[in-house]
């Protein structure tokens, strides 16, 4: 994985730009990630069909200790992965079938699991930001069309009290 040349975002001083190559790149950055993450946290993955947020949701349960394969939860809208170790869960929800708010994902209690697990939702934008004021959001850009550009483009920021001293530049190492 290459960082660019100014890994800040100047316009967001919380927030880091990151290219990613190759889908075992994408894996590495969330080891990276985990590493960054405690129980409580809420992660927004967003991006194009195809763009790398379960390969990143992989990687970060790797990184996490994590048990049970992490994979789309499309279907089932959420799975828990409970940890190995000492750590926190992994509560892996995908929005993408669900068309309202956090009033349409309160089945899911994603409130009463915040607290002790980390929750990663891919498609969350406008579902799921009542949850917290404090949340990491990733946003993925790939190339669209018939393509087999592997090359994405990233975007984490840091939003809230909880990510202001957090140096999201070590996930560009």
């Amino acid at each position: 994985m290459e960082a660019p040349a100014a890994p800040h975002n100047p316009a967001d001083p919380h927030s880091v730009e990151l290219t990613v190559n190759a889908p075992e790149q994408m894996r590495e950055l969330g080891h990276r990630l985990a590493k960054l993450l405690r129980a409580g946290d809420l992660v927004m993955l967003s991006g194009e069909l195809g763009a790398g947020k379960t390969t990143l949701t992989r990687g970060l349960g790797e990184g996490l200790g994590v048990r049970g394969a992490v994979t789309s939860p499309t279907f089932v809208i959420a799975r828990v992965h409970p940890s190995l170790g000492d750590g926190p869960p992994l509560v892996h929800v995908d929005a993408y079938r669900l068309g309202g708010g956090l009033d349409e994902m309160e089945d899911l209690d994603l409130d009463v699991s915040l607290p002790e697990s980390v929750v990663v939702v891919e498609w969350g934008e406008g579902k799921v930001e009542e949850l917290t004021d404090e949340r990491l959001q990733v946003r993925i850009h790939r190339a669209v069309g018939d393509t087999a550009d592997e090359v994405r483009h990233l975007t984490v920021t840091g939003i809230g009290g909880r990510w202001a001293a957090v140096d999201l530049t070590v996930l560009g190492a």
